[in-house]
């Protein structure tokens, strides 16, 4: 078992350093800025959440890479009010049958002073363990309205790229690094 701990430690680093050198504070925040700009754009739910939201974490570039052991890291900036308010890291590591890399990124919308209070507030969290968190699919998006926000938490993946079975943001260890 210690072995492949240490492997999970190592590309959990890999990882987590690759994707912390991709970007300045400023690039950060101005990558972030034109991915929430765009997933707005090209979802309509992610829209109505933005329109409801008392602020947005966006990861505009997650790096998920694996060969039975695998690990997922990058940075993001919290926007509340459209301002910059905070860098965040998610990280997680997960071991099963997979491999592969993929890129993409992920934002969560926070309804609510209480989901915006958990993040501010809890020193690392992982996303299923604070506020309910509904991951908004394409098939949920359709018949999304802002009558039909509930949750404390909604989360949209966008721009996959490259090649791994699966994506899941259950397990993902969220810190702020500022």
């Amino acid at each position: 078992m210690k072995p492949i701990r240490h492997a999970i430690s190592l590309i959990l680093a890999a990882v987590t350093l690759f994707a912390a050198g991709a970007a300045s504070a400023d690039n950060l925040v101005s990558e972030s800025r034109r991915a929430l700009q765009q997933l707005v754009a090209e979802n309509a739910a992610a829209a109505k959440c933005k329109s409801k939201a008392a602020a947005i974490l966006v990861f505009p570039d997650v790096v998920k890479a694996g060969f039975i052991i695998g690990a997922q890291g990058g940075q993001g900036i919290l926007f509340v009010r459209g301002q910059p308010s905070g860098r965040y890291r998610t990280v997680a590591a997960s071991y099963g049958l997979q491999a592969g890399v993929q890129k993409y990124g992920y934002a969560l919308f926070l309804m609510n002073q209480n989901a915006v209070s958990w993040v501010n507030n809890t020193r690392g969290w992982e996303i299923g363990t604070g506020p309910s968190v509904v991951i908004v699919d394409k098939g949920m998006a359709r018949s999304f309205s802002t009558d039909t926000l509930h949750s404390g938490i909604y989360a949209f993946a966008f721009d996959q790229q490259g090649l791994m079975a699966g994506l899941g943001l259950q397990g993902s260890k969220i810190m702020r690094i500022d």
